[in-house]
């Protein structure tokens, strides 16, 4: 077995051609760049591209794999080098049972069943050239032909109060919309850590991952996980999020809650967050468009009953990306990766006695603390990001 890191929600911003993808993506994120910085520079050896059903993804990968550039492992994802793209496709629910759209990922092995995919969407879906478009249909219709393709089923971002889950789409339950048992596992969000939304009863089953959802090269391994397989490919990526045959995640690393821009209520108006949760209006301009942060859409959802079972999942480290560390920039990062290699050495492994030899002592204290998750932080909500201290 060994141990990789994983990151399964990236955007591309456009094709080669220079057709748009993922709209509000930088133009930057083209498919050879994800792939480059991803293994090259993050040091992530799986990634999921979430914009793969778009027929000039799909001709591009064709002409990677003509090249050479990308081959197909045998047991699903196709393989660069040291490392693996999974395929994915983002897609919005909104069906009669949906009380707002709901975001989710569809993770296939093989190209040949995303072509297949894509034109199946394209009965469905006014524009399968974008992602996350909206799809016109059944979402446990589109539950069973993922399940037919031999494919993985995961809700992403499932407490952001815009387009998830629990911020819009449902009232109480996933099942007023999804059918569980085809459900592979459940994407938190960058609001969310595994204590938050193991308050919630009906996902004591499900497998956590902890994404990036990346609109621009540099935010790919925001957040990520640390998964145990033997080899790169679908299949062990499968076994990995079931627990089976030695397969598992083994962690996941993801911003600490009170970074992400969503965590507490907020005034869409001018920004400020509210403290008490029965505020119906701004304190501040008076307005009544408030956000609900996602720590307060748990508290109304969480089982109050429930046990604690946080011990029985996979540890979840909050740690800091390095370009959110004041002080390290472009160039800086530039200058870590020519001495370690990638950001996961640094962040992970490096000790600080080498960092000095490229970072002055209060940045090395930063990483460290990073990793110690003593960090002090400033809250985010309503669109805003959090900050360090």
């Amino acid at each position: 077995m060994k141990r990789i890191f994983a990151d399964f929600h990236i955007h591309l911003g456009r094709t080669l051609a220079g057709k748009p993808v993922k709209i509000s993506a930088s133009k930057n994120l083209t498919l050879p760049n994800v792939l480059e910085t991803s293994f090259r520079d993050k040091g992530i050896q799986m990634v999921g591209i979430i914009d793969c059903h778009v027929p000039g993804v799909i001709r591009e990968l064709e002409q990677m794999m003509e090249k050479g550039e990308l081959s197909e492992h045998r047991d699903g994802g196709l393989i660069k080098e040291n490392g693996c793209l999974i395929l994915g496709s983002e897609i919005e629910v909104y069906d009669e049972y949906c009380h707002g759209p709901i975001h989710v990922l569809v993770f296939l092995p093989y190209l040949s069943s995303m072509k297949h995919f894509s034109n199946w969407l394209g009965e469905r879906m006014t524009n399968r050239n974008l992602s996350s478009q909206r799809y016109y249909g059944k979402a446990a219709d589109l539950q069973k032909k993922t399940k037919e393709l031999g494919g993985l089923f995961v809700i992403a971002h499932a407490f952001t109060p815009f387009k998830s889950l629990y911020g819009k789409g449902v009232e109480k339950s996933l099942v007023e919309v999804f059918q569980p048992e085809e459900i592979d596992a459940i994407e938190l969000g960058l609001s969310c850590d595994t204590r938050m939304a193991d308050q919630l009863e009906e996902l004591e089953d499900f497998p956590f991952l902890s994404n990036s959802d990346a609109h621009s090269l540099e935010k790919i391994g925001r957040e990520y996980q640390a998964i145990e397989v033997k080899d790169l490919s679908f299949r062990e990526l499968s076994l990995a999020l079931k627990g089976m045959e030695g397969r598992k995640i083994t962690s996941n690393y993801g911003l600490h809650p009170q970074l992400g821009k969503y965590y507490r209520t907020c005034c869409a108006k001018c920004g400020t967050l509210i403290t008490a949760e029965e505020d119906i209006k701004c304190p501040k301009c008076e307005k009544s468009r408030l956000v609900k942060g996602v720590s307060n859409r748990i508290n109304e959802l969480s089982d109050s009953t429930k046990r604690n079972s946080t011990s029985t999942r996979p540890p979840y480290t909050h740690h800091v990306p390095l370009e959110f560390i004041p002080g390290i920039g472009p160039r800086m990062l530039k200058k870590l990766r020519e001495m370690f290699g990638t950001d996961m050495e640094v962040i992970h492994f490096v000790t600080d006695e080498n960092l000095l030899k490229v970072l002055p002592a209060h940045l090395v204290n930063k990483i460290i603390d990073s990793r110690n998750g003593d960090l002090s932080l400033k809250e985010g909500g309503g669109g805003r990001y959090g900050k360090l201290d």
